[in-house]
């Protein structure tokens, strides 16, 4: 087969997708990583410590840890010792990152309306329909589990 094989072609679409949040979410500092989703999370579920985080967003440990340690260093969160575990934080947005989410999120839209401009709105549905189907035999044949 001729084709450009689906990985390939997933990889090139991550890439590109990468680079245009990088530049458009430069003003914001943040970048790579996706510091963005981590963001978004704490934004919608204040109060959630790293070990949910990562589990929620499907990232390592180390990368969760570095995108936290960005967050509050650019004053996006707060990190406060949990009163059940000591040994764990719970992190909330600050005022900062709750006035700048919705420009954020604008970004992340225009980027949406980007990938799909040429798609129909069945076609796009059905996109996320496959793509849906395939994350998890990709967890499954990797030894990860969806949790």
């Amino acid at each position: 087969m001729n084709e450009m094989p689906i990985g390939r072609i997933v990889s090139m679409i991550h890439r590109q997708n990468q680079k245009f949040l990088s530049k458009e979410l430069k003003p914001y500092e943040l970048g790579n990583g996706g510091q963005q989703a981590f963001l978004k999370t704490i934004i919608a579920k204040p109060g959630i410590n790293q070990d949910e985080l990562s589990s929620l967003l499907k990232f390592d440990k180390a990368t969760t840890a570095r995108a936290v340690k960005h967050l509050e260093a650019v004053g996006y969160i707060d990190r406060h010792t949990d009163t059940n575990d000591r040994r764990s934080n719970n992190l909330y947005p600050t005022t900062k990152a709750k006035n700048v989410f919705p420009e954020i999120q604008k970004v992340l839209a225009r980027l949406n309306n980007e990938i799909t401009r040429n798609l129909s709105e069945d076609e796009e549905k059905q996109l996320v329909q496959l793509l849906k189907k395939i994350y998890p035999e990709l967890m499954h044949n990797t030894g990860e589990k969806d949790k």
